[in-house]
């Protein structure tokens, strides 16, 4: 970046697990923020996830610094009492309860610092479901996502984790607005985010078609479509790739494109509407007609004509994308174990430039030596924390 990032000088310190939390200062991180991630003394859980977990970690903890600190142990606390002495905003996602007894609640911190903005990361704001443990899919269960998102009778969770990472970035909204409200009164506040309040503002569109209309929304596979052409064609050789014409004039482009003079001419097709109400006999027209085209030449023939597409992608695939690569999407990043790979970076751009990574992902303990001199520690104080095991540091950490 060639101007200061936004939030540069704003120091953050997040003790925070899995996906939501780590989102949140993931993104006031690469946003120019100091974020410090507080893990315990073995590392934070996250980073030895297997399957759909495994990624977790590096996606999420870009641009943060890590201490490891025996929050059990009294000189542990009294080491994040220091650091947050010196915060501007502290983040967690723990079950309620956890943080009040170590003495890390905003009540307790906001009297240590007036200041201090303080993010928490639920499952439910404050009500009769917040002492439920939540998840992410419990909350696409019960807030009607997964009811949107699977064929009818059969609910199905989105294929990633939205309402963890949507909820951190409420979060990060959140604080941003604190930050600057803090500006005019002088004091912080605590911000609060929740899963299941995320996930009824993602399916809100649905409940306000039902409270304009009067019926409930269909789940997706099995809705009425609001455009007559909006649909996956298998074609030549098995592929697949999603096709539409969501206008009039996109239908009149898309007709003379292929040659489909009839279809043009046909009245019970001349608007939008119409042909929805056609789509039971028009849709197995069109599959049929363009079966034997490669989804390449479809690709070139949709892209010319300025219609809507898109190849059927899976994620691995998106390292490769030309897109990507060319506008500087993907950063270069270093996984845990040495590897090298890229990362994809926040979906803006700062004055025609990505935020990017500026710290790997840290390993455990790696700036605490550092992050405890800091807030006064001498070297001697350091040594005698690590021997007790209160501390972590790698051992050829500075």
């Amino acid at each position: 970046m060639t101007q200061p990032l936004p939030y540069e000088g704003i120091r953050v310190v997040e003790f925070t697990h899995m996906v939501m939390g780590p989102t949140c200062g993931m993104v006031l991180a690469d946003l120019g923020a100091e974020v410090i991630k507080v893990e315990p003394v073995a590392g934070d859980n996250t980073r030895h996830l297997l399957g759909s977990g495994a990624g977790f970690f590096p996606m999420f903890n870009r641009n943060k610094k890590s201490i490891a600190l025996d929050l059990q142990r009294p000189e542990g606390r009294e080491a994040a009492l220091r650091l947050v002495a010196t915060a501007d905003i502290v983040s967690e996602n723990f079950k309620p309860g956890t943080m009040k007894k170590l003495g890390l609640d905003y009540t307790a911190l906001s009297r240590l610092n007036p200041r201090l903005i303080y993010i928490s990361h639920k499952g439910f704001l404050p009500g009769p479901y917040d002492h439920r443990t939540a998840l992410d899919e419990v909350v696409q269960m019960m807030g009607g996502l997964a009811y949107m998102t699977g064929r009818p009778g059969d609910p199905l969770r989105a294929g990633t984790s939205v309402n963890d990472i949507m909820g951190g970035m409420f979060g990060a909204i959140g604080a941003m607005a604190a930050l600057a409200q803090r500006e005019k009164t002088g004091v912080g506040q605590e911000v609060q985010s929740a899963l299941f309040e995320n996930n009824v503002f993602l399916v809100a569109q649905h409940m306000m078609q039902f409270a304009v209309t009067g019926k409930p929304a269909a789940p997706m596979p099995g809705r009425i479509s609001a455009w007559a052409v909006y649909d996956v064609f298998t074609v030549k050789a098995g592929e697949q790739i999603f096709l539409a014409a969501v206008s009039d004039s996109q239908w009149a482009v898309f007709c003379d494109a292929f040659g489909f003079d009839d279809l043009k001419a046909d009245a019970r097709l001349k608007t939008n509407n119409d042909r929805v109400q056609a789509r039971e006999w028009l849709i197995p027209v069109l599959r049929a007609s363009l079966a034997d085209r490669s989804a390449s030449e479809l690709s070139a023939i949709f892209e010319k004509n300025g219609l809507p597409f898109a190849p059927i992608t899976r994620p691995e695939e998106l390292f490769d994308d030309p897109h990507l690569k060319a506008t500087g999407a993907l950063a270069p990043l270093h996984l845990p174990d040495g590897r090298e790979t890229s990362v994809p970076l926040l979906p803006l751009t700062l004055d025609g430039q990505r935020p990017g990574v500026r710290l790997q992902p840290p390993v455990v303990g790696e700036h605490t030596r550092e992050l405890l001199a800091q807030v006064g520690y001498t070297k001697g104080d350091i040594a005698q924390l690590e021997a007790s095991g209160a501390v972590r540091a790698p051992a050829d950490a500075a």
